[in-house]
């Protein structure tokens, strides 16, 4: 199941997102996707920068401020070492997290990965593609989350591309979605390849020989909360995309994320569900999961965000919090049980009569 030729990917409109420049690592200049992608970004107009070595010299602004906005500006193309091509487990989403790349041009107030990833907020993209695929099936039935779970064993063993960045964001840049979406297409197995997304360009993916082993997700929140999600598609456009996809065969699905329990929630999520329930409305053999994730943050991610977004109205207050202790040893500040049971309790009920053929895949 080779990767086609970057070269047969045929041009893409101008993407939502632009990078201000581009750095081309060495070890990633030796690789054909690589250098495709650095081609797309020089007809763009983005500035390459080619560096000697592996390397990032990111050369940032001292200013705090000026230095994240020229780190969100900037994409890297580099080869992902062993390290990252070795899969970790991602419960409750999927069995393995596969990396197609690392960061997120969107600027959302409460961004996952404040905290998480290390470093200035730079989107690393991998040339290397067709190697990371190709150490997929060595994990092929080994996860615990669908691979051995009677209620979602129909989708197999299952691969996250999007927990560390936003892969439609990237894709008109990176083509590295589609090569992942073409590869699990010809991969004769029970596996599926997931990703969600807050942006709207599907059309290069319609087309694709899906196999319907590649599942959609649209990221939503309502109109209200949208405001917190900068530089990201409207909802509707979104949900649109999301119909778009489901119409051409795909397997779909919504991430209602973060869930966040502020004033007028209640109506504001219904609204969204109805939006969500008109726009996939007479597709046939619609196949509809819906993931259902709270508003939480840590202390670290707390203070990353605040210093990123320091006039966002996002509530990241002790107010209606409780501390949950994870695996290993982290904190996180999740809404309290009365909350929790109020939200759950509401959003069971609404999509089971909005959306009655959708299966709640888990709440958190």
């Amino acid at each position: 199941m080779a990767l086609l030729p970057a070269a047969s990917v045929q041009p893409a409109p101008p993407p939502e997102w632009r990078p201000r420049r581009l750095l081309l690592t060495r070890s990633a200049r030796d690789i054909e996707h690589g250098r495709a992608i650095a081609e797309r970004a020089a007809r763009l107009g983005v500035e390459i920068v080619e560096l000697a070595g592996d390397r990032l010299a990111l050369d940032l602004p001292p200013d705090p401020r000026r230095a994240y906005a020229a780190a969100k500006a900037t994409l890297a193309v580099v080869v992902a070492p062993p390290s990252k091509r070795r899969l970790q487990p991602i419960a409750p989403s999927a069995d393995w997290r596969v990396d197609l790349a690392e960061g997120c041009p969107a600027h959302c107030s409460y961004c996952y990965l404040a905290g998480s990833l290390k470093g200035p907020p730079i989107t690393r993209v991998y040339a290397n593609v067709e190697e990371i695929l190709a150490g997929l099936p060595a994990y092929l039935g080994q996860g615990t989350v669908t691979s051995r779970s009677r209620a979602r064993a129909i989708e197999g063993t299952t691969y996250e591309a999007s927990c560390y960045t936003d892969p439609l964001a990237l894709e008109p840049l990176t083509g590295s979605l589609s090569a992942a979406i073409r590869w699990f297409g010809q991969w004769d197995a029970p596996a599926q390849l997931r990703f969600t997304t807050k942006f709207a360009d599907v059309a290069p993916l319609l087309a694709l020989d899906h196999n319907g082993r590649t599942r959609m997700r649209a990221s939503i929140n309502p109109r209200a909360f949208a405001r917190f999600e900068g530089g990201t598609a409207p909802v509707a456009s979104r949900l649109e995309a999301l119909g778009r996809m489901a119409r051409a065969g795909y397997p779909v699905g919504l991430t209602i994320a973060p869930i966040i329990a502020a004033d007028g929630w209640q109506d504001a999520y219904s609204a969204l569900i109805d939006d969500a329930a008109g726009a996939l409305a007479d597709i046939p053999s619609l196949d509809l999961t819906i993931e259902l994730i709270t508003h939480r943050f840590t202390s670290g991610s707390k203070a990353v965000l605040q210093s990123w977004y320091p006039g966002a109205a996002l509530d990241m207050s002790d107010d209606r919090r409780v501390t949950k202790r994870a695996k290993f040893g982290g904190e996180k500040q999740v809404y309290d049980t009365a909350t929790m049971r109020l939200l759950r309790t509401f959003f069971e009920d609404r999509i089971a009569r909005a959306l009655p053929a959708a299966r709640i895949l888990y709440w958190t």
